[in-house]
């Protein structure tokens, strides 16, 4: 039999009757209860529990209202049922599921269709009225289709049903809670009873405001992730030269603190994070450029050295072209020529520019030609001259210091933050990642044993990335030998930490990593072991904590 009760409110009297009735010790366990699950995925489960435990049920189901798409609708977050061996929270299992819409999709698919009261759930959460049923298969109020076909499949037999609303505390819907099959001491199937009802509904009381609390913080989180994910993607955006490098360095260390936590010996044996700690370093990650958006554009999309606003190699090219027009002979044209390419190769920048060719630039500096008005120049002015001789990259000192600076600026944007104490760390991690390991890194020249360990595997996350990332403008795609011949120097020479170094080797993230960022062709390591080091450093063994 169907009893919806239209006085079954957030304030009913049933309610505070249940309430009153309610032990103090009672309360007060369920409160701890509800209190230690910091997960809104593992508080819906223990409401579930909590509320079968009380009734003696078999089974249940635990629906949160979702509000974000264009019609609201039940979404699975919890299934139970002792006699199937069920008891899921995961969203992959829960996934088979289909969502409860609160309304019938009208047929032009605009706007909201016609209240969906044939599904009990979708009844519950739009009148906010709890229903209990004593045996689903003799009532017509509900389309009880889909548990007939569920118990078929399954070989079971749903009988008694109560399904309730969970109100917040302004009287909203967030959830609904139903529950399946009460049983007798004797573990009989019997109806749910009236004083099963009350007693839920003083339970959902309070679940509902623990579960709104977990919500409320969980929404700020969410907003919290989409607007430091808003700032790495305008950083990326702003220079095309190291774009995705913000998203990108996120996913690798986070790579490597799961394979640092996957450990049972060796170094990383204590080290783990729980789930605040994983989300302290989640932000950071994301966070650890922000200090580029004061780094002015010029420098950032500087992709060759003679590059200002506009490409300064054309003036080059042209006093060169001008040069050749007036050279005495074939042979001194063809030298000013091959100048000319030499310059042209060098200005995209590289790893490294050997002295022999930054004697070249200055030898061919020294040459002259003729401008509009017969006064000789030299082809190759002091600025030129410097930026053509810059070793690695396309940045000269001045530039390097400027784009540099841009940790500074993290560091003074993240202390400033009024962080809540589970995010305290973000600055140092943050901000650590251009730091080298015998202290001679910057901004504050911190050594090895000053470093946390997740500040250490972001430096390697950074290196890596940059060495590895295909939108550099002054080199082709790195491949992986020549990347990890490269961080195996930086290693040897105490720049990057040489067990999260090792770690990332051995424990096959860099595979992880390749497959999933990399083209194929930088694809050309099976084998790491050549960059693995002779023998593990004598190092102190990290605490628990990171």
């Amino acid at each position: 039999m169907t009893t919806p009760d239209p006085s079954v409110r957030h304030h009913s009297e049933h309610t505070e009757r249940a309430l009153a009735a309610w032990s103090v010790d009672s309360t007060s366990d369920l409160l701890v209860r509800l209190a230690r699950e910091t997960t809104v995925a593992g508080l819906m489960h223990r409401i579930l529990k909590e509320a079968r435990l009380l009734t003696g049920a078999e089974g249940g189901t635990f629906y949160q209202l979702d509000e974000s798409s264009d019609s609201p609708q039940l979404v699975f977050k919890a299934i139970h049922n002792t006699v199937l061996g069920l008891e899921s929270r995961d969203p992959g299992q829960l996934s088979q599921w289909p969502a409860i819409p609160l309304y019938h999709r009208p047929s032009n698919g605009s706007g909201s269709g016609q209240p969906n009261h044939q599904n009990v759930a979708s009844w519950v959460a739009l009148t906010r009225q709890a229903v209990n049923i004593d045996d689903v298969y003799q009532t017509g109020d509900f389309d009880f289709s889909g548990t007939r076909h569920f118990d078929a499949e399954h070989r079971y037999r749903s009988r008694s049903m109560l399904t309730l609303p969970l109100l917040n505390h302004e009287d909203r819907v967030i959830g609904v809670l139903q529950l399946i099959n009460a049983h007798t001491a004797e573990g009989e199937t019997r109806p749910f009873t009236d004083d099963d009802q009350r007693t839920v509904q003083a339970m959902a009381k309070f679940a509902a405001l623990s579960l709104d609390n977990q919500l409320l913080v969980q929404s700020h989180k969410d907003l919290l992730d989409a607007f430091i994910q808003a700032l790495a993607r305008i950083i990326d955006v702003r220079s095309s030269h190291t774009s995705a490098h913000c998203e990108r360095i996120p996913v690798l260390t986070e790579m490597m603190a799961r394979a640092a936590c996957d450990e049972t010996d060796g170094y990383f044996a204590d080290f783990n994070l729980n789930d605040d700690e994983w989300y302290e370093l989640h932000v950071a990650a994301w966070l650890h450029d922000c200090g580029k958006l004061a780094t002015s554009e010029t420098i950032l999309n500087k992709g060759r050295k003679l590059q200002r606003l506009l490409d300064g190699f054309d003036a080059v090219a042209a006093r060169f072209a001008a040069a050749m027009a007036q050279a005495a002979s074939a042979a001194e044209a063809d030298a000013l020529r091959e100048d000319l390419d030499f310059l042209e190769r060098i200005n995209r920048g590289g790893e490294f520019m050997p002295e022999p060719d930054k004697d070249r630039v200055r030898t061919i500096a020294s040459q002259t030609w003729r401008d509009a008005w017969g006064i000789t120049q030299p082809l190759l002015n002091d600025d030129e001259v410097t930026n053509l001789c810059i070793t690695r990259g396309t940045l000269n000192d001045d530039e390097r210091q400027a784009i540099n600076r841009h940790i500074d600026i993290t560091i003074d944007i993240l202390e400033q933050l009024p962080f809540p104490p589970k995010l305290r760390r973000v600055p140092e991690y943050a901000g650590g990642h251009h730091e080298r390991m015998d202290g001679r890194g910057f901004p504050r020249g911190l050594t090895r044993e000053q470093m946390s360990i997740p500040a250490r595997m972001m430096g390697v996350a950074d290196v890596f990335e940059a060495l590895t990332a295909k939108e550099r403008p002054y080199k082709p795609p790195m491949p992986l030998s020549q990347a990890f011949s490269i961080l195996k120097t930086m290693r040897d020479d105490q720049h990057i930490d040489p067990d999260v170094f090792e770690l990332f080797l051995r424990s096959g993230k860099w595979r992880d990593y390749a497959e999933r960022f990399l083209l194929p062709d930088q694809f050309d390591v099976d084998d790491v072991t050549p960059y693995l080091a002779d023998s593990s450093i004598n190092a102190t063994k990290p605490v628990s904590k990171p």
